[in-house]
């Protein structure tokens, strides 16, 4: 049985190495977790979720892989309810907020020994800035491909001293040495998305108005040295 893994858990995927202890947090149907087992990545996975009903999915499909005995699930907000025995902890598919408000409730995480490995759907601009105030560090960046969407993909590190500036948080060091060959069409689209933002602020101008002028043209800067890349 092939298992139904998006593009973009396959990119989270890519930054778990081998013997990971992984922690899933907010795991859904479980199949990354399985992903990870199956394919001798993970030693063993915590999934958790929020919500009872996708916690007993995973553990349906986790009888259905053959990979129960290596998961341990629990019904928890964020990493509230969960054993601190993991190197990794996958956040993929939530909004910016949400991921924030996990980290918020988790200052424990603030550790080297922790690898934060975050699929952002929303708000990601904010994601990187908390990132970046708190002493986290973006290590590695990826983008992956599902339909017509692009999603980025972080490794995230605890190393105070290292700050992003306004620009960085749309467009991250990392990412541009990832050597991704759709960082032409990303660079695109938040250029794109940082325009309509631009112009709907001209007529009221004002500070606002001129932070976003500002990373915008950092961002075209960018484009001309990045965006024509095959």
């Amino acid at each position: 049985m092939k298992l139904p893994l998006s593009n973009r858990l396959l990119a989270c995927c890519d930054f778990v190495s081998p013997g990971d202890r992984v922690a899933d947090i907010g795991c859904d149907h479980g199949y990354l977790g399985i992903y990870l087992l199956k394919n001798g990545i993970a030693s063993n996975v915590i999934a958790s979720d929020v919500n009872e009903k996708p916690l007993q999915s995973a553990l349906h499909n986790a009888v259905k892989f053959g990979v129960k005995e290596h998961i341990s699930f629990y019904l928890s907000n964020g990493v509230r309810s969960i054993p601190r025995e993991f190197d990794v902890l996958v956040c993929a598919g939530m909004g910016g907020d949400t991921m924030i408000s996990i980290l918020e409730a988790a200052p424990w995480l603030k550790d080297p020994k922790y690898r934060l490995i975050l699929q952002c759907q929303s708000k990601r601009p904010e994601l990187r800035r908390y990132l970046s105030r708190q002493g986290f560090a973006i290590r590695r960046e990826t983008l992956a491909q599902d339909g017509k969407f692009l999603y980025p993909v972080m490794e995230v590190v605890y190393a105070p001293g290292q700050t992003l500036t306004a620009a960085e948080c749309y467009i991250t060091p990392a990412l541009l040495t990832s050597g991704s060959p759709l960082l032409p069409a990303f660079l695109n689209r938040v250029t794109g998305g940082l325009r309509q933002t631009v112009d709907g602020l001209s007529r009221a101008g004002g500070e606002k108005y001129e932070e976003y002028l500002a990373i915008l043209r950092e961002l075209q800067k960018l484009e001309e040295t990045y965006g024509n890349r095959s």
